[in-house]
């Protein structure tokens, strides 16, 4: 997922923070008879979390910072690395590039920060990675989708990987954009798109990729627009796309201006779907949306979590935490993100002295991770992208996103 979300004015309250350290005090607390020795030996490594915890994309946030804390609860639980513990530093980065990058020097100049999973956006982890880089800190995003955080610049035609330390657990909009041409003209035999993007790294992309591969299958783009981030009266544009009598609107953003988009553009009389990625794929799409956003579609990544057998302990074990906030549409990537960094630990704080000597053997032993994860394979390229190419189309039915269908993307 990409992109920045300009706030209106959001008081930031620093409680969601405090929250994430109540729920690790008691994994410091070990009586003495653990491990054999005294809590004197147990060495503590960090897991830092950059993503959304306060502002308009909050609940997704959210959802990420607690399935890192389930992780990190059930690998102390387990002493899955024998004489070290960890902790959970979540930091709120607002959706928004600048305090993005101001986590990731805060938590980089914590010498107890071994790997960090985040960010939401795009955007913000084009500033997050050059700050946790040079200090080898292993960062595992559980919800970008951008292709140039892991092939650079020219990812079409001459990929190269700008940060050795980056991996991500979700597939990409290199991915995910074709998927939805492809659902689109051959499943649901529409030739005429209209296309509106937001103008950030995400949603530009998406439409991007979209569009490429929905004219290498004889669709038509019969009209390309933008909106600005912080709009939220749509009448211009609609009034643009309208006279071209486009079949279905694909638009590249998230669901803050998704939802009143779609709803704005079945009040101008344009009653045709409009179809999103994984930024869209939220319920909050349908509550601004309203009743007319039945129809809708929008594709995310992976199969349904709630539909997996490997994610039935996931979910279990996480209504049982008792989190406030649901886990949301990245909740089982960043579980799987939390634990394909502790599997790294695993190896690379075995027999290390400290956190910041074990940051490079961290960072190669990510690239030999590979286990089956809540949402799949959990393995990667010589990118740090994901191996897995799962992807699903969900529409909105009776005022809920349904699962059309799932498929493993394959390249033609």
């Amino acid at each position: 997922m990409g992109g920045t979300v300009q706030q209106r004015s959001v008081v930031r309250v620093g409680a969601s923070l405090i929250v994430a350290s109540l729920a690790l005090t008691a994994c410091g607390s070990r009586s003495n008879n653990d491990n054999g020795g005294g809590s004197d030996s147990t060495k503590t490594a960090k897991i830092g979390v950059i993503a959304p915890l306060s502002g308009d994309l909050s609940a997704l946030g959210l959802g990420i910072q607690h399935s890192v804390e389930l992780a990190v609860k059930q690998a102390n639980d387990s002493n899955a690395v024998p004489g070290w513990k960890f902790e959970v530093a979540a930091k709120d980065d607002e959706a928004k590039p600048e305090p993005g990058k101001n986590a990731a020097t805060s938590l980089a100049s914590d010498p107890d920060v071994i790997g960090v999973v985040g960010t939401l956006n795009t955007s913000v982890s084009q500033q997050v990675q050059p700050v946790l880089a040079p200090k080898n800190i292993v960062q595992v995003s559980p919800a970008n989708t951008g292709p140039g955080l892991t092939q650079g610049a020219n990812w079409q035609t001459a990929p190269k990987r700008p940060y050795p330390t980056y991996f991500r657990t979700c597939t990409t909009d290199a991915v995910q954009g074709p998927f939805a041409a492809r659902y689109l003209y051959e499943t649901a035999k529409i030739t005429k798109v209209a296309t509106i993007h937001d103008k950030k790294a995400y949603g530009q992309g998406l439409v991007g990729t979209f569009t490429d591969e929905f004219k290498k299958l004889g669709g038509q783009v019969v009209a390309a627009e933008t909106i600005n981030p912080d709009d939220s009266n749509f009448q211009a544009v609609i009034s643009a796309v309208k006279p071209n009598a486009p079949q279905a609107l694909y638009y590249g953003g998230e669901f803050p201006q998704a939802g009143p988009l779609s709803q704005q553009m079945k009040a101008a009389g344009l009653n045709i779907p409009l179809m999103g990625g994984d930024g869209i794929f939220d319920p909050k799409f349908i509550q601004l949306g309203g009743k007319t956003s039945e129809g809708d579609l929008a594709t995310s990544v992976g199969a349904p979590t709630d539909k997996l057998p490997s994610a039935a302990k996931f979910v279990a074990d996480y209504n049982a935490a008792g989190f406030k906030d649901a886990y949301g549409a990245y909740g089982g990537y960043s579980y799987d993100a939390a634990n394909a960094i502790i599997n790294a630990l695993k190896v690379s704080l075995k027999d290390a002295k400290d956190v910041e000597s074990a940051r490079q053997a961290t960072v190669d032993a990510m690239s030999k991770v590979s286990f089956d994860g809540v949402t799949g394979k959990v393995a990667f390229d010589q990118y740090g992208d994901t191996t897995s190419k799962v992807l699903t189309v969900y529409k909105v039915a009776s005022g809920k996103w349904a699962t059309v269908e799932t498929k493993e993307f394959e390249s033609k």
